[in-house]
């Protein structure tokens, strides 16, 4: 980040009179060459001032943002609350925005934070934003601390523990007798993505089962993305008796693909998928889920945020757990159509 010093040595003045120009004080006796000075040297150096670092140590302050891919999801809310309810501690409020504005407007969150309008970001960058992609979208923004997307680069970054959610999912369908599982991933290069497929390949080897590629896809997070990759696995000479969908959303368009298709849940496929909200209990049948701790994911990164002048940390969120809820979309290979019910292995 580019600081005051720094402006100050370019235009060969003193910090404070830096200062002082970029503030609009007319009271400042010096030249209009030297403040033409100092204004061409901020212009030249991409400098934005930057009043949050002192507010959010102080808690002084009051508004900080959650920018997210998808303010209408409901797999965000429980992130939202966690992050309000933090901040709402602190005396900090939260606004809430979208994560696709970056895309058209890389400096957006630089002027955001750097004309003061609110302190400090909680970033959730579109699904694939690589390392060096976010590094480009905001440089100099100020305090930034990016969640559960990369676990890497130069801001602070707060992940959920995605092995350990895919490893339940597997574990729960193992339980139950399923040898044959496919795999509904994220976008290819996607952190999430990228993780949970490792993840579930990971585990496949622990119980000796085969991952078989043309069972798994890399298509997305959307209900659209869960329909195409349903599609494509549901059309092929066979079929996996179980999915593990790396995301609630992208399960509801597999739901879809499968009834489109004539076929049952889980009678004839059985499906699990990791994140838990209200409406996974709403449909037919009710999707068993792995809940992640969404809410705890917010108020870490509202804590790490107001720490942000320190060293840049990586972190995940291992505690509490992933919490499996058992519903009616799994059931026991060869067993009763009661979905849900356990079966020991080799049973």
């Amino acid at each position: 980040m580019v600081k005051i010093s720094d402006v100050a040595a370019a235009a060969e003045v003193s910090p404070a009179v830096v200062s002082r120009v970029l503030s609009g004080d007319t009271s400042l006796r010096v030249s209009a060459v030297t403040r033409d000075r100092v204004l061409s040297a901020a212009r030249e150096l991409d400098y934005v001032p930057n009043h949050s670092a002192r507010s959010l140590r102080t808690s002084r302050t009051s508004t900080v943002a959650l920018v997210v891919p998808d303010v209408t999801s409901a797999v965000f809310a429980a992130l939202a609350e966690g992050a309000e309810l933090e901040a709402t501690a602190r005396g900090l409020a939260v606004v809430l925005s979208r994560s696709e504005r970056l895309e058209s407007d890389s400096g957006w969150l630089r002027r955001l934070v750097g004309e003061g309008r609110i302190d400090g970001v909680i970033l959730q960058p579109p699904d694939g934003t690589s390392v060096a992609a976010l590094e480009a979208m905001a440089p100099q923004a100020g305090p930034i601390v990016v969640i559960n997307s990369v676990d890497e680069g130069p801001f602070s970054t707060i992940v959920l523990d995605d092995a350990a959610g895919i490893r339940m999912a597997i574990e729960h369908l193992h339980g139950i007798g399923h040898t044959d599982l496919g795999f509904v991933g994220g976008l290819p290069g996607s952190a999430t993505g990228d993780r949970r497929e490792a993840a579930f390949r990971t585990a496949m080897a622990r119980y000796g089962l085969p991952v078989r590629d043309e069972w798994t896809t890399a298509l997305g997070y959307t209900g659209d993305d869960g329909r195409a990759a349903a599609d494509a696995l549901l059309g092929r000479d066979t079929r996996p008796t179980a999915l593990v969908v790396a995301n609630l959303n992208a399960a509801l368009g597999v739901l879809a693909e499968i009834h489109g298709r004539g076929l049952r849940v889980p009678q004839d496929i059985s499906i699990v998928a990791i994140h838990d909200v209200w409406y996974a209990d709403a449909i037919w049948p009710p999707i068993t889920t792995v809940r992640m701790p969404l809410r705890e994911l917010g108020a870490a990164a509202v804590s790490l945020l107001t720490e942000a002048t320190g060293p840049v940390v990586h972190r995940a969120i291992t505690t509490p757990p992933p919490e499996l809820i058992v519903r009616a979309s799994t059931l026991p290979v060869g067993g009763s159509d009661e979905p849900g019910t356990p079966r020991p292995v080799g049973g």
